[in-house]
């Protein structure tokens, strides 16, 4: 399709998980010509990806009844009208606004008078010494693989890290007759008096305390050795993974055989196409990260904007369904398809059960803020891949004056890869603030420009065709 061949839409969708799937739903159900975009061929995002292909198989059962929900989301979708853009790769969109999407080899644009971002989370930059060798990987990605093709690692696997995602995956990994062989816990044990003020929120969400505790209940009968408080960890190997160290919070170094190695230090949100358009971000202390400024409707500082889900500040799958449909209902009141005091009433029960879905967060992320080293690694880390730049030069940069991510970018190269800093750019925005004696979030992100995703010259060159 042509530049002047375009398609128009009231509202554009970027992402297909929980609350693409759900504001889509619900907008089109106030008469609204939509479009949802995503790049997976299959509805579902990351927590639900191939959920209409696992629905009602083993895998799907085994995976759980949260992961089981989205097929009723997903069928919603389906029957809601809204026209799906799947397998397709955004990698620009201009204010008015126009989207810029390639597929199968080509680019076009579409447009519309809304655009909602809901393009979630993405793991948190987590560099250690050897963490780029073959057979370390993060959770998230071996979870991918599980869902997608069903894959169950040959060997026992090690994994470290905090979060949910570890336990979620490892008691997943179980049950689908996989082996574990050891779960370095790198949550610091203060972690747990700086939490337990907050365990009084856990009242009013029960559920995922005991979700928590069960897989917790399901590693010892397992008889999965669990070391605690651990730090320092370091994959070694030439040429790929074959070994692991790492010292546990008494002070013993463990040294370990290991041919596959998974990591992860939390969630953080995709802020990358908001960034780009202008929208407002704060940092957010809890959290560790920057998240889009939004209003009672997910609407951002760039009128005609919304996000949607984790993308805004991690809450959940659960949550991200309800501020989905809030979204969906916001941009129907904004584009005059349903009436404010409609649109109120529409969205008490989404708030009501927001609340409560929120309730536990303050708990989570004390509990499992990660440690230190993630933010600031060793001088001799490999901290963007893209460039191949260590810990040690963005550090020099700063200390010969780059006081913000942009500058360390200009002299060291870091975060100009394809990448564009998803996967250092906060360890970049840390090792600055530590030169300058500044707190991290006033170093402020680097700047975020188009192509959004590497494209080639060819899919470039199809938007001038007719």
């Amino acid at each position: 399709m042509s530049l002047d061949a375009t398609r128009n839409y009231d509202l554009i969708v970027i992402g297909a998980g929980p609350a693409g799937m759900t504001a889509a739903a619900t907008a089109a159900a106030q008469g609204l010509a939509v479009c949802v975009i995503d790049e997976q061929k299959a509805l579902g995002g990351q927590i639900w990806r191939g959920i209409e292909g696992n629905a009602g198989t083993a895998i799907g059962r085994a995976l759980g009844p949260d992961y089981l929900k989205g097929a009723a989301t997903a069928q919603a979708l389906r029957q809601s009208g809204a026209e799906l853009c799947l397998g397709a790769q955004v990698w620009q969109i201009e204010p008015g606004f126009r989207v810029f999407l390639s597929q199968d080899g080509r680019s076009r644009r579409i447009d519309g008078h809304a655009v909602l971002l809901a393009t979630g989370a993405q793991e948190r930059p987590n560099p250690f010494p050897g963490w780029t060798l073959p057979g370390v990987m993060t959770v998230g990605a071996a979870q991918i693989l599980l869902k997608t093709v069903q894959s169950i690692p040959d060997g026992p696997v090690w994994v470290a890290g905090t979060g949910p995602l570890p336990l979620l995956y490892m008691a997943q990994l179980l049950d689908q007759g996989g082996r574990i062989a050891g779960f370095i816990d790198t949550a610091p044990a203060a972690n747990f008096r700086r939490a337990l003020p907050m365990a009084p929120s856990l009242l009013r969400s029960p559920k995922g305390l005991l979700k928590g505790l069960s897989w917790l209940r399901k590693l010892r009968r397992h008889g999965v050795p669990h070391y605690k408080a651990a730090h320092g960890l370091e994959a070694i190997g030439d040429g790929r993974l074959q070994r692991l160290r790492f010292t546990t919070a008494k002070g013993q170094r463990i040294e370990a055989e290991a041919a596959l190695l998974l990591a992860h230090e939390g969630v953080v949100p995709s802020v990358h196409m908001g960034m780009a358009l202008g929208c407002a971000h704060d940092w957010r202390e809890d959290q560790a990260c920057f998240v889009p400024r939004l209003d009672a409707w997910g609407e951002t500082s760039v009128p005609g904007v919304f996000v949607a889900g984790d993308g805004g500040g991690i809450l959940g799958a659960d949550a991200a369904v309800e501020l989905g449909r809030i979204a969906g209902l916001g941009i129907a009141r904004k584009l005059a398809a349903l009436d404010g005091a409609r649109a109120n009433d529409a969205a008490a029960p989404a708030r009501k059960v927001l609340r409560k879905l929120a309730a536990m967060r303050p708990f989570l992320d004390a509990l499992y803020r990660p440690r230190p080293e993630v933010f600031l690694p060793a001088p001799d880390t490999v901290v963007c891949r893209c460039e191949c730049q260590s810990a040690g030069a963005i550090s020099a940069a700063a200390a010969r004056g780059a006081r913000d991510p942009n500058q360390v970018k200009i002299a060291t190269r870091a975060g100009m890869g394809p990448c564009q800093g998803r996967q250092c750019g906060y360890t970049v925005a840390a090792l600055v603030a530590q030169a300058h004696g500044q707190p991290m979030g006033s170093v402020g992100y680097l700047n975020i420009r188009a192509p959004l995703k590497p494209i080639t010259l060819g899919e470039a060159r199809a938007l001038g065709e007719a």
